[in-house]
């Protein structure tokens, strides 16, 4: 559910920690960093969400008994939902029928066969945090002018042996006694308080190839033993003997200044809440999508019933977000096209009303699409910034009337926008508003500027020089999942962690 690595200055630690030590980082990225992380298959962060199952009113198919004979199973039916369905109700728990399809004389008809309750409950695992404060002392210099420039690695061990980062501090410049800010440790993540975890020391590298000063072996209890009773414990480091290997103690030393163990509020927390996530479509109307009419256009709508990509990262998306917004209205717009007897707009009603923009229901926003496929004239060119600052203000009057409404702006496009500041300076200011931005590009552009909007490498800045408080973006090329069922799961990897940081950076608190 997201980074939980920070920037060389930044003190960003995991999804769940505070907010606010994310929000005083600064736009800098460590790709030196990252690259080990995924070297060591860091993976992020996942609410655990445990289902329990209950059924009632099953047909009796055993005509003497109701014994369990597993060579002698009979199918009862079936019942299908997604996950967002169930979390979504306000009590966890979703009834559904159980449906059984049988061959009759007839065509094949559905026939109802009971009914299946399912319950989901988030693992309590999965809200307690530990929050830290180290410092070290007498560290080592491992470069030949100047002091280090240490920060801490904390990894757990998985069941095949192999140690995963789970979090790192910041760096800090030229110092051998340095106090970090604190850093927020998931118990999940860890998998129990007395899961072993190793924390290494390095100095930093600007090439990527940073040094190990030391390192130790503790579990949290260990750590929280060593803050009670005010010790500290050695670094030490491993050297190769023979065909063995021996530990040597330095003269280093790790401190645990802090040790703080509670409870975080998680994204299903608000959705019980009651939060809702708004969805909202932009659609690229650009003439470099090709003609709808002819077969090889992005655009082109196959009498079979296939859906094109558009259609496809409609409807994925649309399938979960759905439940989460409760009227199921969903503003939907489209842009870099000429509607009948207007000017180029990059910013026009999906639906056609010069008055309102919403559409009833992931099917509506399909019916919308295919209708104004006929209704504009494709122009150009790709420009993003006007539907992003109407979502935006959408979000900015829901904040005014004090809602609980997060919104979620999913930008189909095709083509390199040619508005890359203008749109900057949009997302700038909507990073401060409930608004998440998922981009899906198709088709086969160059999409270098969509991976500048991401955020990811650097946070945005504006035309002033104001610093994104946040990243809110998620770019997506529809052709690096195109193997996959769906681009679903790429598409929404960072919206929970998103919609945390701005709870938290905001100090909106569940009751």
């Amino acid at each position: 559910m997201g980074n939980c690595c920070s920037d060389e200055n930044g003190g960003h630690s995991g999804v769940g920690g505070n907010g606010a030590y994310a929000a005083n980082q600064n736009n800098g990225h460590n790709e030196a960093f990252d690259a080990l992380l995924k070297s060591r298959g860091y993976q992020g962060l996942y609410s655990h969400v445990e289902l329990s199952l209950s059924a009632t009113g099953l047909r009796d198919r055993d005509v003497l008994s109701k014994m369990l004979k597993l060579e002698e199973q009979d199918f009862l039916g079936e019942a299908s939902c997604t996950l967002s369905e169930i979390v979504t109700k306000s009590n966890g728990s979703l009834t559904l029928d159980i449906i059984r399809g049988e061959q009759s004389s007839g065509p094949t008809h559905a026939q109802k066969s009971g009914k299946l309750t399912i319950c989901a409950e988030e693992s309590v695992a999965s809200k307690t945090t530990v929050e830290l404060k180290l410092r070290c002392s007498e560290l080592v210099s491992k470069d030949l002018f100047s002091k280090s420039d240490p920060f801490l690695v904390i990894s757990k061990y998985t069941e095949s042996g192999m140690m995963v980062p789970i979090c790192k501090t910041e760096i800090i410049k030229d110092d051998h006694s340095p106090k970090w800010k604190p850093i927020i440790v998931n118990i999940q993540q860890v998998g129990s308080k007395d899961s072993p975890l190793t924390i290494e020391c390095y100095d930093f590298n600007s090439n990527g190839k940073h040094d190990l000063i030391g390192k130790i072996q503790k579990s949290l209890s260990d750590l929280e033993v060593l803050h009670s009773t005010g010790s500290s414990t050695n670094l030490f480091t491993s050297a190769a003997v023979g065909q063995s290997s021996q530990n040597k103690v330095l003269k280093s030393q790790l401190f645990v200044d802090s040790f703080f163990e509670k409870t975080q509020h998680t994204f299903l927390d608000y959705l019980a809440w009651g939060y809702e996530l708004n969805f909202m479509v932009a659609i690229d109307f650009t003439a470099s999508n090709g003609n709808p009419r002819l077969h090889d256009s992005l655009h082109y709508i196959d009498p079979s019933g296939r859906p094109n990509d558009y259609q496809r990262a409609i409807l994925d998306a649309g399938e979960v977000l759905q439940f989460y917004d409760r009227d199921r209205r969903y503003p939907a717009w489209g842009f870099g096209a000429r509607p009948i007897d207007g000017p180029v707009s990059h910013c026009f009603n999906l639906n056609g009303s010069s008055d309102y923009c919403e559409v009833e229901g992931i099917q509506g926003i399909m019916t919308a699409y295919m209708s104004a496929l006929f209704n504009v004239s494709l122009a150009g060119p790709t420009i993003f910034g006007p539907v992003v600052t109407s979502a935006a203000d959408i979000a900015n009057q829901s904040l005014m009337k004090r809602e609980r409404k997060y919104f979620v702006l999913l930008i189909i496009t095709d083509g390199v926008i040619t508005d890359l500041q203008e749109t900057m300076d949009a997302l700038v200011h909507a990073a401060d508003l409930p608004l998440s931005v998922l981009i899906v590009g198709v088709g086969g552009a160059d999409f270098k500027e969509m991976e500048i909007l991401d955020a990811d490498k650097q946070r945005l800045e504006s035309t002033h020089g104001r610093v994104a408080v946040r990243d809110i973006v998620q770019f997506v090329p529809f052709r690096d999942v195109q193997s996959g069922d769906s681009v679903l799961q790429a598409l929404l990897a960072e919206l929970p962690s998103q919609f945390l940081e701005y709870m938290r950076l905001k100090r909106i608190q569940p009751t």
